[in-house]
């Protein structure tokens, strides 16, 4: 029950986490894109783009450091014999992160809200590419952590049979890393480009600085398309990878019960399905399609959830190693039927942009804002897609899941402070949500700051928009942000 328990709470704070992530990573980015065009054409419209969608990066990254700190403590409170375990490998990557990523994206996203006028504009240029390499730098080694667990590598056993790391740049160099962390990357991307998108087409749809926002608009259309494509070809491989190495992932996320030799279909869609339903109704049947995905060939074979079970009892002893096989079917699909559905859409996005026809498209601009949920959905359904489907294992052929749990801490306590947890987390949700909404519908303001070449910049106190056309208070950025 406390194992349950104490993964339900991991759950819940990981995926919340995660919601704030990528668009930490790809609104920094796109951010970063748009003062640069200020920079070289030294046009204020960009200035006030910049600090428009940068005060909407600034809110996220409040609530997202919040919920973050949160899952350090859970590695001591509720997973202590894991920590006890493998803590000297997973914990160097957590620390490098801290130590390097974290503190430099902090540093210089201070630097880069109180420094408009007062550092050059290439410095100030300099600190906001810093911040959006510093988040990249930061999922780098929090992939590293995750994806050593998935598939563990560069470590020794030592007297006690507890893993000891010796060779740290195995860590950075599996294909286990290098797929799944350029697949987090691309779906930032994605994701801060249908914020900026949603927004945009909100603001365009109120006939607000129409042509202002048709930029950004065309902006997160050009990032979007690539990264989608991208997105779909790497999660594609990575795929095949983690046949390689966690077959019984891919076997659960297909349903498929029983080894196919070759050209296996997928099942685009099916009723029933589960771990106890091994014969579902399948709806769509794709020939060789489900070999071509696991394998890169048409003729590959796909194994089975019974077969690797029985493997699986042989070389690990006894046990059920079969994940929730509801879970990792559609957790699959939502993430690759969303993601092809947001391409359609981006796709019909840059047909009206090159066609000028943007701000007269009243059902694309309707869509737009609605289209955002998308990103989180698809980044839920990966998170839980790559995490359910190693269970019962927290290490893959290491540490079940059952063995790392602290023995100390109660179901009492763990209920306590998951409730606890819950309502903490939708109170800050509403704020964010309010938050980001608030400003997202802003009117983007008059400009008149940037006459003189745009040189100078907000108040001091925080205030976004000197000269907007409600008061300077109303336009200031909550504190909490600083």
């Amino acid at each position: 029950m406390s194992t349950d328990l104490a993964r339900w709470q991991f759950a819940t704070t990981s995926i919340y986490h995660f919601l704030f992530v990528p668009v930490t990573i790809g609104l920094s980015f796109l951010v970063a894109l748009l003062q640069t065009t200020w920079y070289k054409n030294d046009n204020p419209t960009y200035k006030r783009l910049t600090k428009f969608f940068g005060t909407l990066l600034l809110i996220n990254v409040a609530i997202g450091v919040v919920t973050g700190l949160v899952q350090e403590f859970e590695f001591g409170m509720n997973w202590s014999a894991y920590s006890r375990e493998v803590g000297n490998i997973f914990g160097g990557p957590l620390a490098m992160e801290g130590l390097l990523a974290f503190f430099l994206e902090s540093t210089f996203l201070g630097l880069w809200i109180f420094g408009w006028d007062r550092l050059s504009k290439k410095a100030h240029l300099t600190c906001i590419w810093l911040v959006a390499f510093a988040t990249i730098i930061s999922a780098a080694f929090i992939m590293a952590a995750n994806s050593w667990m998935q598939h563990p590598v560069g470590y020794v056993l030592n007297a006690q049979h507890q893993p000891v790391l010796n060779n740290i740049f195995a860590l950075f160099t599996s294909p286990e890393f290098l797929w799944s962390y350029v697949h987090v990357l691309l779906a930032s991307l994605v994701t801060g480009s249908l914020v900026m998108l949603a927004v945009s087409a909100w603001q365009i749809r109120k006939k607000r600085d129409v042509d202002a926002f048709r930029r950004t608009a065309t902006v997160s259309t050009i990032v979007l398309i690539p990264a989608l494509i991208l997105a779909l070809f790497v999660g594609s491989e990575l795929g095949v990878v983690e046949g390689t190495y966690q077959p019984m992932k891919i076997a659960a996320a297909e349903a498929q019960w029983n080894t196919c030799n070759s050209h296996c279909s997928f099942s685009a869609l099916q009723i029933g399905g589960g771990t106890n339903d091994q014969n579902p109704t399948k709806i769509l049947e794709i020939p060789s399609l489900l070999s071509l995905l696991a394998t890169n060939h048409l003729n590959g074979q796909v194994q089975g959830i019974n077969q690797l079970q029985a493997q699986y009892v042989k070389e690990y002893g006894p046990g059920n190693y079969v994940p929730n096989v509801f879970i990792q079917y559609w957790s699959m699909r939502v993430m690759a039927y969303l993601a092809a559905v947001m391409l359609l859409f981006s796709l019909w996005g840059a047909w009206l942009l090159r066609k000028h026809r943007l701000a007269d498209s009243k059902w694309y601009l309707r869509i737009a804002p609605w289209a955002v949920a998308a990103p989180f959905l698809m980044n839920t359904a990966g998170w839980m897609l790559a995490e359910n489907g190693r269970q019962p294992w927290i290490v893959q052929g290491l540490l079940k899941t059952v063995n790392g749990v602290s023995p100390n801490v109660t179901s009492a306590e763990i209920w306590i402070s998951l409730i606890v947890f819950v309502l903490i987390y939708i109170v800050l949700g509403a704020a964010d949500a309010f938050l980001m909404i608030h400003y997202g519908r802003k009117e983007l303001g008059d400009g008149s700051d940037d006459e003189g070449g745009g040189t100078s910049g907000p108040p001091v106190d925080g205030s976004e928009y000197a000269h907007d056309s409600e008061s300077d208070q109303s336009e200031r950025v909550p504190a909490l942000i600083y």
